[in-house]
């Protein structure tokens, strides 16, 4: 039994470090521009298609995956230079709306470019595996999990030592204030969409080969990752991370019972509203009374 329950956690981890990787590249992007990219998932969905496609023609594996990477990080700067300038000065809900209608164009697009057939998207490391606790986990689960970690110390170093990561920073903070000051508004905002694209370009290839490669599945992916970025306050990388893996893991305890199996698609609406409760723990709530 114990071995069932190593099984499933590992599962979770797995798909809870994907989780994560997303909503690090939703909170990199809210913290630098203020758009929360609710078309994430349907960048990550498009990246991981355009490298099955690419794998297809019977290109080198690597050639796949920088694929992936590109057509991430080209749709993300596309609306970025497009469309978000445009929205700038708008409330933090029409921006976030308006990411929708673009996630609607891409998941439109890519029924018209594959259909519902079933695809398997492979790496290498699909079929490596190592054993841990009496538990055979492949290293492209190890894999999953190491990136995310990874990407989180690596943007926190680079958002807080490097000069650009300052600059997203202040950006963030105020637009205007920051032209004012001299910070290169379109270079910031360009790097700032090509990091959230590159992290949707990974992490779709990596949803594909671990999950399913189906572009509404992974396009419905920003849900958790949404969540994710709400357990981290939408500007905590490290608790962006934790609520990523703690969702996976939820929904993955879940299914070994089946009375609560239906219930693990509801995992990052309850952890999400638990979090949104406890911030506003302290808040007193008054109500308007006639003088």
């Amino acid at each position: 039994m114990l071995k069932v329950y190593g099984l499933f956690l590992v599962s979770g981890l797995a798909v809870g470090s994907l989780y994560a990787l997303a909503g690090i590249g939703l909170v990199i992007l809210r913290r630098s521009t203020g758009f929360l990219n609710f078309a994430y998932g349907a960048m990550a969905a498009a990246a991981a298609m355009v490298a099955w496609q690419v794998a297809e023609w019977g290109a080198w594996q690597p050639v796949s995956w920088l694929a992936a990477l590109l057509t991430g990080i080209a749709l993300s700067v596309l609306y970025g230079r497009l469309l978000a300038p445009a929205l700038a000065w708008r409330e933090p809900a029409v921006k976030a709306v308006a990411t929708l209608g673009y996630m609607l164009i891409l998941l439109g697009l890519m029924g018209l470019l594959w259909d519902d057939s079933l695809r398997k998207l492979s790496l290498p490391t699909d079929k490596i595996a190592v054993t841990l606790l009496g538990v055979r986990v492949t290293v492209t689960r190890i894999i999953a999990l190491a990136v995310a970690m990874a990407a989180v110390v690596i943007m926190i170093l680079y958002l807080d030592r490097s000069r650009m990561g300052l600059n997203m920073r202040s950006l963030a903070d105020n637009r205007d204030h920051a032209a004012l000051i001299g910070i290169p508004i379109v270079k910031v905002e360009t790097l700032a969409w090509g990091i959230s694209g590159a992290l949707a370009g990974g992490t779709g290839l990596l949803f594909g080969s671990l999950v399913r490669l189906e572009p509404t599945v992974i396009t419905f992916m920003v849900i958790p990752a949404t969540a994710a970025a709400i357990v981290g306050r939408l500007t905590s990388l490290p608790m962006t991370l934790v609520g990523g893996l703690v969702i996976g893991v939820v929904e993955a305890m879940l299914t070994l019972y089946k009375p609560l199996a239906p219930l693990r698609a509801m995992t990052p609406f309850v952890i999400a509203g638990l979090m949104i409760l406890w911030m506003q723990r302290s808040t007193t709530l008054t109500f308007a009374t006639k003088e």
